[in-house]
């Protein structure tokens, strides 16, 4: 027989183990995400905006962050407060079945509950983005979409905890270890598969039409050097008028898609400055990037619970537990990990202006993008941090002059007085 493993050994373990991946994560942001690019000048945006431009995304934003901030609100204190109180034991006590039943039917009940409390103040944001013209969903898809929502989240989230909570009712001593290895690689595979198995649950997805912008399109991407062999088309318009494109994926799921929304109302030279930026993201392999930071993440995410929960991970009586620090960690961490996000936006939109070449126009598509979609143009600093993932148009308009300043190209004229 094996000799048991001393306690002090097996504490110190896991500590260690913690230190490593917190370094490890430290040195990986530090070291891939790009700091600085260009010597901004002070984001302004009366340059480049009508005060009419301006007075009506401020009133947007007053009508609706007052809605979204008490969702948001009320998204993290329902399993906080139940989570870090007896009321999440006696919610699965009051269940009655064996853990393996008790756990994802509790899991997918709070879940329930956090998406029924934040009705009335999302019905309400709603409401104002449908008044702004921002919205075109009826109710009916509104409400799907919400259920669809709901589920997904809870099969993830059922998943996890019923992981977890087996696994260290299976080894007790080193139950972290594994269920770190595979945190990380449920969230490599939830990257992987996302753009083939979620995304077609909310868009419908079409071949770009053969013609001149198809080819123009695919050819600016032959330019860069990222191997596209399309371009998808999401029927967007169904439920908003914002103009977007995004990249998803990576490997044989990496997928580039535009809104409807974009190629409808957006100039065909603006098109393709939108898509250039997402070539950006993927000739610097950001998907993969950031599923590499997310996957170091999940496993120091397990080693912490380990460190603070010991051996109750063992006990399905703490799933309401583990749930509230989930959500307290995902907050927590919102700060940084947005911090990483603009300055990979940033990148990816000096990549376009160094493909395209046209600063001009580069403005001219960030106006368009913020006025349509009633973007904030000067966000408190706490929204800042909590929320923003993108540099803000006056942010992105001045690296678009600070380029053309740089490389001798014509700067963006200052809007009309």
């Amino acid at each position: 027989m094996s000799e048991p493993v001393p306690g002090p050994v097996r504490n110190a373990v896991p500590r260690v183990v913690a230190l490593v991946l917190a370094a490890a994560l430290i040195a990986v942001i530090a070291t891939t995400t790009p700091w600085h690019l260009i010597d901004l000048p002070k984001p302004d945006a009366t340059l480049d905006f009508t005060a009419a431009e301006i007075d009506r995304q401020n009133q947007f934003r007053h009508e609706l962050l007052p809605w979204s901030t008490a969702s948001w609100v009320l998204s993290l204190l329902v399993p906080l407060v139940i989570g870090f109180t007896p009321l999440g034991r006696r919610l699965y006590d009051a269940i009655k079945l064996r853990w393996y039943y008790a756990v994802p039917i509790l899991v997918a009940g709070l879940g329930l509950l956090a998406s029924l409390v934040t009705v009335p103040t999302d019905v309400m944001a709603e409401r104002v983005a449908r008044k702004y013209g921002l919205s075109t969903q009826d109710w009916a898809l509104w409400i799907r979409d919400r259920a669809v929502n709901w589920l997904l989240m809870a099969i993830v989230l059922i998943a996890i905890a019923l992981g977890l909570v087996a696994v260290a009712r299976r080894w007790r001593t080193w139950w972290w270890a594994s269920a770190a290895i595979a945190g990380a690689v449920l969230v490599l595979g939830i990257s992987f598969v996302y753009p083939v198995l979620v995304e077609p649950r909310f868009n419908n997805f079409t071949s770009l039409a053969p013609g001149a912008q198809r080819d123009e399109l695919l050819q600016l991407a032959k330019q860069d050097g990222v191997p596209v062999k399309d371009v998808l088309v999401a029927d967007a318009s169904k439920r908003t008028t914002s103009l977007n494109a995004y990249v998803s994926g990576f490997g044989s799921t990496r997928r580039l898609v535009v809104y409807d929304t974009l190629l409808k109302d957006a100039p065909p030279a603006q098109v393709r400055l939108v898509v250039a930026h997402e070539l950006g993201h993927a000739a610097e392999g950001d998907v993969l990037h950031g599923t590499f930071i997310g996957a170091l993440g999940a496993a120091f995410a397990v080693v912490l619970l380990r460190l603070l929960l010991g051996a109750r991970m063992s006990d399905p009586r703490h799933t309401a537990l583990l749930l509230a620090m989930i959500t307290a960690g995902t907050a927590l961490s919102a700060p940084v990990q947005n911090l990483v996000s603009r300055k990979i936006e940033a990148r990816a939109d000096y990549h376009s202006l160094r493909l395209t070449n046209h600063p001009v126009d580069f403005v001219a598509m960030e106006h368009q993008l913020s006025v349509t979609n009633i973007s904030g143009l000067n966000p408190s600093r706490w929204r800042y941090w909590m929320f923003a993932n993108h540099p803000t148009p006056p942010e992105r308009i001045a690296m678009g002059r600070a380029w053309a300043s740089e490389h001798g190209s014509a700067v963006p004229p200052l809007v009309p007085r």
